[in-house]
């Protein structure tokens, strides 16, 4: 799995899921920008870095996301961590955050480093143990959902999908972690096509996303223009952008499968559509 671009995106879009993972309250989030940032001198990249206002007493927060063990991570981490308190100087105190899927790819606290673990200076996370602790949380389900054994992830999908629907009043922070979730899914079942996926986790949550809304929105517009089934058929690239199957599409236009066929062929599209 592509776990840097997951997880940048999942702090990115839930800003909130790194103080819930600290114990603390989800309000701490605020004012915080969350960037991937590049030290250039050894040019270094931190997997990402939680820098608050320049005018506000707030810690800054060094994360690392690690998948395979490794045993130079903590002296790159605390090496790379010094490097830019050298070239940056921030007026803020600092803090580091290793998240790990489990406790085994951890590896032993250099001695040179161990005054950093006994002062509280870095919290080591697991993702595998967060157990009752994810809660209604979101954020957390999300990064539950990475490390999920595959026989758990229907049953934790059908909650997490529940919990957006409750949890988050914002549609576009709804459709991201929507799209997250697609996103882990299609990473951890890689052998599996999309319409595979569909049938296993289902598109009904998709089409309440606005863009969907909207791509609907947009053919009763062009409907209205050009004809009611003419309109219809504008919306055949749309939504196989979405990934529906010829056969989801002629059920969601209500319009004959043939005809769907038809005009796939006439615009020659290059889309590889795997028919159920």
């Amino acid at each position: 799995m592509k776990t840097d671009s997951i997880f940048y995106q999942i702090f990115q879009t839930l800003p909130t899921v790194l103080f819930e993972l600290l114990g603390e309250s989800p309000d701490q989030a605020s004012g915080y920008k969350f960037d991937s940032v590049e030290v250039k001198e050894l040019s270094f990249r931190f997997d990402g870095l939680f820098l608050p206002p320049a005018d506000e007493n707030k810690l800054i927060y060094f994360l690392e996301v690690q998948f395979q063990q490794r045993d130079n991570f903590y002296w790159d981490l605390f090496g790379e961590i010094f490097l830019y308190l050298k070239l940056y100087r921030p007026q803020q105190n600092w803090y580091a955050v290793a998240i790990f899927p489990n406790r085994s790819i951890d590896t032993a606290e250099p001695i040179q480093y161990q005054e950093l673990f006994h002062s509280g200076r870095i919290s080591r996370i697991y993702l595998d143990e967060l157990g009752e602790k994810t809660g209604d949380s979101v954020g957390l389900g999300v990064l539950e959902l990475v490390v999920a054994q595959q026989e758990q992830i229907r049953d934790k999908v059908v909650q997490l999908k529940e919990q957006v629907r409750v949890s988050l009043t914002e549609p576009m922070i709804q459709e991201k972690v929507l799209e997250l979730v697609d996103k882990i899914l299609v990473y951890k079942f890689p052998y599996l096509s999309s319409q595979e996926l569909e049938a296993m986790f289902g598109l009904d949550e998709l089409k309440q996303t606005r863009y969907f809304q909207d791509v609907k929105e947009e053919g009763k517009a062009e409907g209205k223009a050009e004809g009611k089934a003419e309109g219809k058929l504008e919306m055949i690239p749309l939504l196989l952008r979405l990934g529906l199957s010829v056969e989801a599409i002629a059920s969601e236009l209500n319009l004959d499968i043939e005809l769907i066929r038809s005009r796939i062929a006439e615009n020659k599209q290059s889309v590889d559509v795997k028919e159920d």
